[in-house]
């Protein structure tokens, strides 16, 4: 009785990419749905996120929330299932056999396949341009119900002609899109869609929040990130450079915008601007879940650990954090941001 009476916290979610890391997200969207005080309308996402919110929509669009969680569940289990192929795909398995006995080694296969890229490429390695995480998307995901959706879906990809982000939207939701926004170059081919290559778009947005200020879409931004942002020390060995230098690429862009959104909050909350610009923004209020801070200690070939009782343990640790933001955060909802943008995400002297 007294859930009754009250009203729904209408949110928006970003969700970023982070390969088998995404389980972690899956977590969190399992624990979100089973608050009846929340109401999911609009995602933004990228690659892993972008999987995540197809798989959320598609079951939601059939059973609500219950639907919501079952697909995500489906999705993941599959992907665990076809985890030996995929595994067999990354490219430092490759390196691994070679360089087995080999005393360089401790240079770490990760870090030496990603220097053999610069000349063997997926075009070369994978001629019949195989992907298992194709069969997993067309085979779990009704696109048709997601399509049909009332809650609105972004997906970001990188024009690989234009260097431009492309947000996939509406009818343009298609198993290509996922795909192309998850096309790791160095693994997989472009996904061409109407002659158009793609690659990931976490190169370009992390995923890209812009959508969401042009719709009607909640004021209220939920973030859920899956890269750390901060890692103290200096990278010695080459694969802690490589790690480090994936980290900072992929979040780039997200940290743009966010300096973007401070910089314009910051002006609507001191009048700075006149009402005619002042209507052209909304006052939005964000939130996060820093999943990458929980996932620090996570090497980054660990995003290709499909095994499930790692993803499982990532959905716990999402589920986990979900529950520490709903307890202490919630409440902000639809009043003000409960993350500070520049004590969280940018550097404080900005503020």
């Amino acid at each position: 009785m007294a859930r009754r009476g009250k009203k729904s916290r209408p949110l928006s979610l970003a969700l970023q990419g982070g390969g088998a890391h995404g389980a972690f997200t899956w977590g969190v969207l399992e624990r979100l749905t089973e608050c009846e005080d929340i109401e999911i309308r609009s995602i933004t996402a990228t690659s892993a996120g972008a999987m995540n919110a197809a798989a959320f929509i598609s079951g939601y669009q059939k059973d609500g929330n219950e639907g919501a969680r079952q697909s995500l569940s489906n999705f993941w289990q599959d992907i665990s299932r076809r985890g030996a192929s995929l595994y067999a795909m990354k490219p430092n398995s490759l390196a691994g056999e070679m360089l087995s006995s080999n005393p360089f080694a401790a240079f770490s296969p990760h870090s030496i396949a990603t220097a053999m890229t610069s000349f063997l490429s997926p075009y070369d390695l994978n001629p019949f341009d195989l992907n298992p995480l194709r069969e997993a998307v067309t085979g779990m995901i009704d696109f048709e119900a997601v399509r049909a959706s009332d809650i609105q879906l972004f997906v970001a990809a990188t024009n690989v002609e234009t260097g431009k982000v492309k947000i996939f939207k509406g009818e343009e939701i298609t198993s290509d899109a996922i795909l192309a926004s998850a096309c790791l170059p160095n693994t997989f081919r472009a996904v061409e869609i109407e002659g158009t290559p793609y690659w990931d778009g976490g190169y370009l947005g992390n995923p890209s929040l812009f959508p969401l200020f042009y719709t009607n879409a909640p004021k209220d931004i939920l973030l859920v990130t899956l890269n750390p942002l901060e890692r103290k020390g200096t990278p010695r060995t080459a694969g802690e450079i490589q790690d480090r230098l994936n980290e900072i690429t992929f979040n780039a862009a997200l940290l743009g915008e966010l300096r973007a959104i401070a910089f314009v909050q910051k002006l609507l909350g001191k009048n700075l601007l006149t009402r005619a610009v002042q209507n052209q923004y909304k006052k939005l209020n964000i939130h996060a879940i820093r999943g990458g801070e929980a996932l620090r200690s996570l090497r980054l070939e660990t995003k290709y650990d499909t095994s499930w009782p790692f993803l499982t343990n990532l959905r716990d640790k999402g589920r986990a954090h979900a529950e520490e933001w709903i307890g202490s955060c919630l409440d902000q909802v639809g009043k003000q941001s409960s993350v500070d943008i520049h004590g969280t995400f940018l550097d404080g002297s900005e503020s």
